[in-house]
């Protein structure tokens, strides 16, 4: 059977373009009095565009390989190496550790060491919680269904790994324009926060590619870190100064996660051959 060549562009133009439409219709009705979670809804619609259009793009390519990777990815249990996902677990506690003592020096209490009463933002009248959930899942079955798998079919990890960071960043911006998100209590903050959340995306997305492929590119495995980071952004205490502090810390921890990994991320056996059986096997073994 022929190779399948993925197509990043068509699958990164066609989220963006579905996602954004959705956002943007979100925003302006988020802003009105009759929203009655109108814009949570059309919120959802648009965080679903890069899952959707995921498994479409796949059952609709007629490659056999590809179809049985995604069915590997969402139910292969067995590919999960649970100590990787303990150790992106404790790295990412202690990256929030780090961030909160160093912020001590600038003046931040050390009573971020909490759990929060509740969550920052809801939309529409809908929960933080459920929404922290759904985006924990439905953003995976999206970037690790298609969308990382696209960009690294085609360059190292490490490429892969700034140039979706960059892409998944620019994703949220319209976001910011939402009333009630997180993202739109940043823009209140201050553009430095925004501009902090935008870069911060991006070594985190080496966090999760880390996770991604050392767990044989496992969708469970990144579910759980993603779902892991979310809810600690949210439930403990940090002040939007701190979380400056904490971008600085990521890029750190990512620098180190790439010099202690530099085989995976600059290898380059892969590319062309993700879908190879010889490969996957190679992988697995590993």
């Amino acid at each position: 059977m022929e190779q399948y060549r993925y197509k990043p562009l068509r699958f990164y133009i066609t989220c963006f373009a579905v996602t954004w439409i959705f956002w943007i219709f979100a925003a302006v009705i988020s802003k009105s009095p009759d929203d009655n979670g109108v814009s949570a809804l059309l919120m959802l619609f648009g965080l679903t565009a890069p899952a959707i259009t995921a498994v479409i793009t796949v059952l609709a390519s007629g490659n056999k390989a590809l179809k049985e990777d995604l069915k590997r990815k969402l139910i292969g249990f067995y590919r999960i190496k649970p100590f990787s996902i303990i150790a992106a677990i404790i790295g990412f506690m202690a990256i929030v550790v780090v961030s909160i003592l160093l912020s001590v020096w600038a003046g931040q209490s050390l009573e971020q060491f909490a759990f929060t009463e509740d969550f920052s933002f809801s939309v529409g009248g809908t929960s933080a919680l459920l929404t922290i959930l759904l985006a924990a899942v439905i953003e995976e079955v999206g970037w690790r269904g298609y969308g990382e798998d696209s960009v690294a079919f085609y360059f190292s990890w490490f490429t892969e790994s700034v140039i979706f960071g960059f892409v998944w960043a620019l994703w949220h911006l319209p976001l910011f324009w939402i009333a009630g998100t997180y993202h739109y209590g940043l823009k209140e903050l201050g553009v430095l926060y925004v501009l902090n959340f935008l870069t911060g995306v991006i070594p985190l997305g080496f966090l999760t590619t880390w996770v991604y492929v050392k767990n044989n590119r496992s969708m469970l495995a990144c579910i759980l870190f993603h779902l892991f980071v979310n809810t600690m952004q949210e439930k403990i205490a940090m002040t939007p100064q701190t979380k400056c502090v904490e971008t600085i810390v990521i890029f750190f921890a990512a620098a180190i996660i790439v010099l202690t990994n530099k085989e995976m991320f600059f290898e380059k056996q892969h590319i062309g051959n993700l879908l190879d059986d010889k490969e996957e096997k190679k992988r697995q073994s590993e």
